[in-house]
């Protein structure tokens, strides 16, 4: 296969999950980025500048080269997620008539519990801490509170316009990975929050669709809110991780502490399956166990 042909094939690869699949850029990016380091490896260390050509044993050395360079068994197990993906859709195409991906099996990962913001630092950080009664103000208070309520992703907050709160069924509308939308229940108290927000944006003249925006009035982008929730949690806990994605964590273990049942919070979250909703089982667990601990008698 001619080099031009391959990188069409790749292109169109690209395509395919973006289009079809509907992966997010950044997943996309890190896809090809994976693709041109594959390819780097196979010219350099077996003189192939074809990936059709590869064999088994070629994805295989790259693996375990990588795994040499200390990297992490996470990463190495997105770089097969891209192996199995891409020879998956050249099977499917016949670029290639045996799939050598087919037995890459994903590396065994430790299993770390999700960190979360206990309850009564969350409490402290939403009804103690004083916001001030300013556009900003009103802003970081509305996008912590949202964080919390909804346990959305930092990309779906970003996402948010003003048109997808809905005050008549006390609901927000969030557009999630691969474009999939879900409706969440929220409490009235956030619909007037953020109402009294909206108030502001208009009398600031701000004219922006989105709903979170920066001073200036532009689109909220990750690295600002990131800022945002940073500051606002050092003030109320010692967790190493400050973000976003904490908050998310704190919501879906807080729920399944006081019984949520957990196909519910699977739908909250918008997971696809319920494996990855499961992780924060474990943390209703260790509560379990410290509270057995303490008080029976035979512990």
């Amino acid at each position: 296969m001619s080099h031009g042909v391959m990188l069409l094939m790749i292109e169109s690869f690209l395509k395919y999950l973006s289009f079809e699949k509907r992966y997010s850029p950044h997943t996309i990016e890190a896809y090809q980025k994976d693709l041109d380091q594959f390819q780097k490896f196979l010219d350099s260390e077996f003189e192939i500048d074809d990936v059709t050509e590869a064999s088994h044993t070629h994805l295989r050395s790259w693996i375990v080269s990588l795994m040499e360079s200390d990297l992490s068994p996470r990463s190495a197990n997105r770089k097969i997620a891209t192996l199995k993906s891409l020879y998956k859709f050249l099977l499917s195409r016949e670029y290639v008539e045996v799939n050598p991906a087919s037995k890459l099996k994903p590396l065994k990962t430790p299993k770390n519990l999700p960190s979360f913001v206990k309850e009564e630092e969350i409490s402290t950080l939403l009804d103690k801490v004083e916001f001030s009664d300013d556009f900003s103000g009103k802003r970081d208070q509305l996008l912590l509170e949202l964080f919390y309520a909804t346990g959305m992703r930092l990309s779906e907050l970003t996402g948010l316009k003003d048109s997808d709160l809905s005050g008549h069924n006390n609901t927000l509308k969030v557009l999630g990975k691969r474009n999939k939308e879900r409706i969440i229940p929220i409490p009235k108290a956030l619909i007037l929050l953020a109402e009294d927000y909206k108030k502001l944006k208009k009398e600031e003249g701000m004219s922006s669709e989105f709903l979170i925006l920066t001073d200036a009035g532009e689109k909220a982008y990750p690295m600002f809110i990131q800022r945002k929730v940073k500051s606002y949690l050092q003030a109320v806990t010692t967790l190493s991780k400050k973000s976003p994605h904490i908050l998310r964590h704190s919501f879906a273990t807080h729920l399944l502490n006081k019984g949520a049942d957990l196909n519910a919070v699977k739908d909250l979250l918008g997971h696809t399956s319920l494996a990855a909703t499961q992780v924060y089982t474990h943390n209703s667990i260790e509560k379990l166990k410290t509270a057995f601990d303490q008080a029976h008698p035979k512990a």
